[in-house]
């Protein structure tokens, strides 16, 4: 019930696959989910090198990024110690889970919230499960939706399956999210493209935000 160890391998680069949608990415729409990015989920990855390094950097560009251009810009993470009937059916895949300790429940440094950063507390696969992402985001006028972080195909990809359910529109910045394997995370960004958003690098939403 562990989480893996995880191989190195370079993320997705163009071409990339090609959405069903003709959506485009506004800088006046959109807001930033820096998914999951906790020290507990990280520690799989090699140390150094791709992908945590090359998606932690590019990560790090978005935020910027974004705060510049007055982008919302928000976070998951989960708890330590949670409450074994409220972590529910996630303990009989995944085991109690993280501990309450800054070893597990901290953020990367790379990636510390800013002050006007907005960080939910995670409690399943979906950033929108149990938090009041969609409000949040409906109350700064925003019904795009950028996702980086991990796992590409876990918690990345049910976050975008729901967003496209609540009518917002995922991108899945796929240079901008690590998963178990490369081919995990070309599963996952294959099911976006076709069944509810966009593929983008992390190049092409840094140019819609003006960098």
């Amino acid at each position: 019930m562990a989480l893996p160890t995880i191989a190195a391998y370079a993320p997705p680069a163009e071409p990339l696959p090609e959405s069903r949608s003709d959506w485009q990415l506004h800088a006046s729409r959109c807001a930033l989910l820096i998914h999951d990015m906790q020290r507990y989920f990280c520690r799989p990855f090699p140390d150094q090198g791709a992908p945590l390094a090359t998606v932690t950097a590019n990560i790090a560009a978005l935020a910027a990024a974004a705060r510049h251009a007055d982008i919302p810009v928000f976070y998951t993470a989960q708890k330590g110690n949670q409450f074994r009937p409220d972590r529910g059916l996630q303990a009989d895949l995944w085991g109690l889970g993280m501990q309450a300790i800054a070893a597990h429940e901290d953020i990367l440094p790379e990636l510390t919230p800013h002050e006007g950063d907005i960080v939910l507390v995670k409690h399943r696969y979906s950033a929108f499960q149990r938090s009041n992402l969609e409000h949040l985001m409906r109350a700064r006028g925003r019904d795009q939706l950028i996702v980086t972080g991990i796992y590409a195909h876990i918690g990345c990809l049910c976050t975008a399956a729901e967003a496209f359910q609540r009518d917002i529109q995922p991108f899945a910045a796929a240079d901008a999210q690590a998963d178990f394997s490369k081919e995990r995370h070309l599963m996952a960004m294959d099911w976006v493209a076709s069944c509810c958003g966009g593929v983008i690098s992390t190049q092409t939403a840094l140019n819609t935000m003006g960098k």
